[in-house]
């Protein structure tokens, strides 16, 4: 414990109603017994309130004082983006690590997809890396140091069975982004790296993509055999990643797309069509 001992986290996307686990939840609660000071973002109150009170919960069952943050914020909206990077140095003193875990999925491709759908995911998937990027990095910038990790997608790096290119493209961007802030902050204490989860058994894959198959449990059965190792990861799968690169352990390890996907992206044969 203590990887992350006087240092401060600012999660987007960490909210959770009812502090049910899903991946931005998993993170900062992971970051939070690690030491770190931690702010959460979402744009729902309840959803807010649910991962505050999850991470209070847990700490102080472990004998541990958290120093958590609520903000309720858009993370498409950039006036709501500088306001609550304004509240959490207010509160901590500064930001060490970003950590940008806001991402939707929508099925269909250029044909069945209305723009205004397509412009939905440009906004939250993308737009909202930038602008959490604008806000947070001066102040990175004045300190000299920092970790920006943001979670894109092995749907990003290839097809992975699903009929969701607007999501592709968009976490596949994340990544080409990332590797941009990579290069040009590096010299300044900046790191910046992309997380890339496989099939990972979240939440969200029950709201918005059960609806592609007849069933939820055929749908898990898919989603475990399409995984080389025979089943899905878990949200703490990816937090684990995404500490190691908030921590001081990766500080020379800068620029890269980790996969946390059980090999898929290594395996050789495309995966078949998820449905």
């Amino acid at each position: 414990m203590n990887r992350l001992l006087n240092k401060t986290a600012l999660v987007f996307g960490g909210g959770s109603i009812g502090g049910e686990i899903n991946n931005g939840l998993a993170t900062a609660l992971t970051y939070a017994r690690e030491g770190a000071n931690v702010a959460i973002v979402d744009m729902n109150q309840d959803a807010v309130d649910g991962a505050v009170q999850r991470i209070i919960d847990d700490l102080t069952a472990l004998g541990l004082q958290p120093a958590v943050l609520g903000i309720v914020g858009n993370v498409t909206d950039d006036a709501e983006v500088s306001a609550a990077v304004a509240t959490t140095v207010q509160r901590f003193g500064r930001i060490d690590v970003l950590h940008n875990n806001v991402g939707i999925a929508r099925m269909g491709g250029p044909i069945e997809q209305p723009i205004d759908e397509w412009n939905l995911m440009l906004n939250v998937n993308l737009t909202s890396v930038f602008l959490t990027c604008k806000h947070v990095l001066p102040h990175m910038v004045a300190q000299g140091s920092g970790s920006i990790i943001n979670v894109g997608s092995v749907g990003g790096m290839r097809y992975i069975g699903y009929n969701y290119p607007s999501y592709s493209a968009t976490k596949g961007a994340v990544t080409q982004f990332t590797q941009n802030l990579a290069l040009e902050y590096a010299a300044q204490g900046i790191r910046a790296n992309t997380i890339a989860p496989g099939y990972i058994n979240t939440p969200m894959i029950y709201k918005q993509i059960s609806g592609a198959y007849d069933t939820v449990e055929e749908m898990v059965a898919a989603r475990d055999a399409l995984s080389p190792t025979g089943r899905m990861g878990t949200s703490f799968d990816v937090a684990n990643a995404a500490l190691f690169l908030a921590s001081d352990e990766s500080r020379y390890v800068n620029g890269v797309c980790l996969p946390v996907d059980g090999g898929l992206v290594q395996s050789s044969a495309p995966p078949a069509h998820a449905r």
